[in-house]
């Protein structure tokens, strides 16, 4: 019995390497898009949403050669499209010899399964290419763990789909049962591995507890915000330090910790202020339900943090509706009520909509006064617009922090004397 129980063990860890393609593969797998646009959706929405899945599929290592959008007002619930939409996507994936079909919301069990034997090629939903890339991006051990957990949970509910060397055997006399209770068997393992992880998770946080309670006497400043939108390159600016900061998705996701002292040149006689900056996890649309509950432990920078600054890139045609996700994200881990500064990043790449009725539209250049003019500046948090790659109105930014750190609003102690 032992023997076998850890021969499943060892085929359930080699399944979940193959669903979720840990290992770098030479060859970049051709991918197909596939996303459903709703009655109430429209066509400039559903572009951005495709986009983003798109840069999801190029982070993951795919290549994107063309996308389906069908309109419906609600998905199929077998197909998730319908049966003519489903016979396009499936002449085009035998014609191009597609490797995977990538779909736009999570998928059930049965809706994967009879998409794969109607398209004859692998099917990824959303959740599925977020988990992928966070595995892909995890290296401690505790983004390893939150991850490989995130993963299992996953998967648990498409046992049957996915473990092929325990597909029930055929009906007929002789030869039904061994096959359910085999998979039953599985379904026992794998949650003896969501078990154990959740034990090494929870070890790892106390240990993060601990680190962390040493540090009660630092005010705590959080960098949160949409994936992409230049977080890691604005705690370098601010923080003189050397975070990895790249052009994809999810490029951080452990919290990385620098502090810093500044002097208020304003008043050269105050003491400095000592604070812990930290960069964070970037949220996304329909993040997976079980990253959120994976990593909720290292969202608790966030949740503890005295201040945050909510980093938003302008220059995203949708940004505003990144905010929104932000904004329900930290309303879920119950970080709503933290003081923040809205920090609108990337100036120098923002390209007004041309059907806007805010100032200088047409015009290539922008001061800063300009932006201070526009509605987004006119909210009940401060705003700060600058321009982390080019180092421009940072100044702006640290005075603001500052200036909030003193406000009443926060609390705790923030200067030592």
């Amino acid at each position: 019995m032992y023997v076998d129980k850890q021969r499943n063990i060892r085929n359930i860890a080699n399944q979940i390497h193959r669903v979720f393609q840990i290992k770098n593969e030479v060859r970049v797998e051709k991918a197909v898009l596939v996303a459903v646009e709703l009655q109430l959706q429209d066509r400039v929405k559903t572009t951005e949403y495709l986009d983003e899945l798109a840069f999801l599929a190029t982070t993951a290592g795919a290549e994107v050669v063309k996308t389906f959008v069908q309109r419906m007002s609600v998905p199929n619930p077998k197909t998730y499209v319908g049966t003519g939409k489903l016979a396009e996507i499936g002449d085009y994936i035998r014609d191009k010899e597609i490797d995977l079909a990538i779909f736009d919301d999570e998928l059930s069990p049965s809706q994967i399964r009879n998409l794969e034997n109607s398209l004859s090629c692998r099917i990824i939903d959303r959740s599925a290419l977020i988990l992928d890339i966070f595995a892909r991006n995890a290296r401690t051990t505790r983004a390893k763990t939150q991850v490989d957990l995130a993963q299992s949970q996953y998967l648990l509910p498409r046992l049957t789909r996915m473990w092929t060397h325990l597909e029930k055997q055929r009906g007929g006399i002789g030869m039904r049962g061994p096959g359910e209770k085999e998979i039953e068997t599985d379904r026992r393992v794998i949650r003896d591995k969501i078990s154990r992880l959740k034990t090494k998770l929870e070890e790892i946080d106390r240990q993060s507890v601990t680190q962390r309670k040493s540090r009660t006497n630092e005010v705590r400043v959080a960098l949160v915000g949409y994936t992409n939108v230049g977080k890691s390159s604005l705690m370098n600016r601010l923080c003189k330090t050397e975070v990895l900061a790249e052009n994809k998705l999810f490029a951080t996701l452990d919290s990385t910790v620098r502090k810093v002292v500044w002097q208020d040149d304003r008043d050269p006689s105050s003491a400095p202020a000592i604070m812990l900056f930290s960069d964070t996890v970037g949220f996304i649309r329909k993040l997976p339900h079980q990253l959120i509950e994976s990593f909720k432990s290292t969202l608790d920078e966030i949740k503890e943090a005295d201040l945050l600054l909510h980093v938003v890139d302008i220059s995203h045609p949708g940004f505003e509706e990144q905010m929104q996700v932000v904004d329900e994200t930290l309303q879920e881990i119950g970080a709503a009520d933290t003081p923040r500064i809205i920090v609108f990043n990337k100036i120098d790449q923002y390209n007004p909509n041309p059907t806007s009725d805010d100032i200088f539209e047409d015009q290539a250049l922008y001061e800063i006064s300009d932006f201070r003019r526009m509605w987004i500046a006119r909210r009940k948090e401060p705003v700060v617009f600058i321009s982390a790659l080019h180092n421009q109105n940072l100044d702006e930014l640290k005075t603001a922090i500052l200036d909030a750190l003193k406000s009443s609003s926060v609390s705790g102690s923030y200067y030592r004397r």
